[in-house]
């Protein structure tokens, strides 16, 4: 990659994925990637879960925050190259309009925050979504972005998906 890339995830209440993602995004990739995240009904909250996985990344915790997807499609917001979403409901939501036509992929996970089996089962819920997300962004990470065309990008965005689905 020759700048640093942007990619947004997407998921309806961003407190959770989204949010795992955007931090694993940053602190993987060394600034490759620049990780963002927002919802399209944003709770206003990031959970308490969440925040405990990405404190032991590193990544800023002041920087966290539950927001709508609309301040992305806005003028002056930042320039997307990859636009990801993470939950069911969002992918099926109507988007904003995306300057730039970035590349777009539906990357599915189940909401750790929805487990109600007790604090051990939730932690391991999202122990999972961020397993699942580091392995998907480490497949992007290793893409050859700049001798990939508009298509052939997306095509590997879903192809990532559907690979690291295959065993479990």
């Amino acid at each position: 990659m020759s700048h640093p890339q942007n990619i947004l995830f997407l998921c309806s209440g961003n407190s959770a994925r989204s949010i795992l993602a955007e931090a694993l995004a940053t602190t993987l990739s060394h600034g490759r990637l620049i990780g963002y995240s927002a919802g399209a009904k944003p709770t206003g909250a990031v959970h308490p879960m969440a925040i405990e996985l990405i404190q032991s990344m590193g990544y800023p915790l002041e920087v966290l925050r539950s927001k709508s997807w609309d301040e992305f499609g806005c003028e002056g917001a930042p320039k997307m190259d990859y636009i990801i979403t993470l939950c069911d409901s969002a992918a099926g939501e109507e988007c904003p309009y995306w300057p730039g036509h970035p590349s777009t992929a539906h990357w599915g996970f189940p909401d750790p925050a929805a487990v109600k089996a007790g604090d051990e089962a939730m932690l391991h819920a999202f122990k999972q979504v961020e397993m699942g997300l580091r392995n998907r962004i480490e497949l992007l990470m290793d893409l050859p972005i700049d001798k990939l065309d508009h298509l052939e990008l997306k095509e590997q965005l879903h192809n990532i998906h559907h690979q690291t689905n295959l065993g479990g």
